[in-house]
């Protein structure tokens, strides 16, 4: 039941009705009821036992049972069948191409044979299928000993060549899951691991160097790494020339329009990795160009990437002082369903912080309200850092409503469940920067004063602005705004301007 409802739930009404159209052509009798069971199931939470009895009027729990397993094996059908259309056009295309030559060959028709297995080996290498490939050369070679006009020595080494590809993007396809699975273990489950330590090794382990040689796949997996390193890190800085620079040798390469996924990925790290280290209007270049890659090939792409796309523009826009712009776009989509769910988390809490820098409090409470699962749940979905940060605001959103009893809890539940994970990962000031939060909540007036400015300013270990986190800026900017008596938002601009 559960595995059928997260199917469908990923459904939109368009596939929906496209669903429903399926299972009447297929439906060889009039009473069937999979329509009936997958409508009830879209728009509705019943439990099982209750649907049973609306279709059958009884407690009819195994034919129920065998109309659910029928239902779901339609719905793996009708998926699989529209990925077909939708999504391997081109595979499909290849397949039909090696079948047909095949089929000649047999009939020992070597010319119409190899000319159709070349179209299939151009359309191949053009969009880097280096399995396909492998079968394709597999065949030529084969049959070459029947057609004396074939260059066997030439097929041989675009064979071993191909091999060798397919092998460097499978090394890096288990580097690229192994990092991953060690991401998760830092930001999904708060275990600390020293994660520049584990790439290295990884890297070595497999013998993988970055040259010209790696195909758009392997780079975009590559810089996706790094990404990965400067996210659990922070420090984006680090990787930004090598971001860039790949991206541009990439761009050198002929099948850089092959691949566009990639391709689309790729622009989107480059676009965050601008905006966190504060470059906002090379980040908003990138993020024209992302837009440009999301129309081609009819949007095939679009939906995918959307949520990225908007969450990257609206941080821009919001620290680049147009927030009512940044809040409009995160508006009109936040709510919207989504399979990226941790992107629509992502921009809940942007837009979150919009409203709270803005002193729109009811707004910010409004968004906070629908946070509620617990914090296991969201680590889960989104993140430790997302957690931290979303508690953080909470906390802070507690302090300008005056809600004691949620703040003084809250804070003294935060304390108990981070504090040990804060300091093993060296982020002890957010400790230090809840203290002071405290303390001003305790006693505002006292902020202003000489000896708690100096306090403030020596109890925190700062980098340059340049190599500072923009969030940790910003989140620092609140009290700044205290002691100075000034608002919040303006004063987050200010801290994030460069220092002559």
């Amino acid at each position: 039941m559960i595995e059928i409802k997260s199917i469908i739930d990923t459904f939109s009404l368009e596939d929906q009705q496209k669903f429903i159209n399926y299972l009447q052509q297929r439906n060889k009798r009039r009473d069937t009821k999979n329509i009936q069971l997958f409508k009830l199931l879209s728009n509705t939470d019943l439990s099982s036992k209750t649907i049973c009895q609306h279709i059958y009027k009884v407690d009819h729990s195994n034919a129920y049972h065998a109309l659910r397993k029928r239902l779901f094996q339609s719905l793996i059908d009708f998926t699989a069948n529209k990925n077909l259309e939708d999504e391997n056009s081109i595979d499909m295309q290849i397949v039909k191409y090696i079948l047909a030559a095949r089929t000649f060959l047999l009939q020992n028709n070597f010319t119409i044979a190899y000319k159709v297995l070349n179209k299939a080996e151009q359309l191949a290498d053009e969009h880097l299928l280096f399995p396909m490939l492998n079968e394709i050369y597999h065949t030529q070679i084969q049959y070459a000993p029947n057609f004396p006009k074939i260059d066997l020595d030439a097929i041989i080494v675009k064979q071993q060549e191909n091999r060798k590809k397919h092998q460097l993007e499978d090394q890096l396809n288990i580097v690229y899951a192994k990092l991953k699975s060690v991401l998760n273990h830092i930001a999904y489950q708060g275990n600390v691991i020293n994660f520049e330590l584990e790439l290295e090794t990884i890297l070595k382990e497999h013998s993988i160097k970055i040259d010209t040689s790696l195909s758009f796949k392997s780079l975009y997996q590559i810089l996706a790494i790094a990404h990965i390193s400067a996210l659990v890190t922070t420090k984006y800085y680090s990787i930004e020339s090598f971001v860039l620079k790949s991206y541009s040798l990439l761009k050198q390469k002929k099948e850089t329009d092959k691949q566009l996924f990639y391709q689309i990925q790729i622009v989107y790290i480059i676009a965050n990795t601008l905006f966190r280290n504060k470059k906002f209007e090379s980040s908003l270049f990138y993020i024209k160009e992302m837009e440009q890659l999301m129309q081609l090939k009819k949007g095939s792409y679009f939906k995918s990437f959307i949520l990225k796309k908007t969450l990257v523009e609206a941080l821009n826009l919001n620290y680049t002082n147009k927030q009512d712009e940044a809040i409009s776009l995160v508006e009109n989509i936040m709510y919207k369903k989504h399979d990226d769910l941790e992107s629509l988390l992502d921009l809940r809490l942007s837009c979150f912080m919009f409203y709270f820098q803005n002193a729109d409090y009811t707004k910010a409470k409004s968004i906070s309200s629908k946070f509620y699962h617990t914090d296991k749940w969201y680590i889960e979905k989104a993140g430790m850092d997302w957690v931290i940060k979303k508690n953080v605001a909470e906390l802070l959103l507690y302090i300008e409503l005056s809600e004691d009893d949620l703040f003084f809890s809250r804070l003294k539940s935060f304390k108990r469940n981070y504090s040990s994970y804060l300091k093993k990962i060296g982020q002890k000031r957010i400790l230090t920067f809840l203290k002071f939060a405290e303390q001003y909540y305790l006693n505002p007036k006292n902020v202003t004063s000489v000896e708690f400015k100096t306090t403030l300013e020596n109890s925190f270990e700062w980098v340059a602005i340049a190599k500072e986190d923009i969030f940790v800026v910003s989140f620092y900017a609140w009290l700044k705004s205290k002691v100075n008596k000034e608002k919040l938002y303006p004063t987050t601009l200010q801290l994030l301007q460069p220092k002559c």
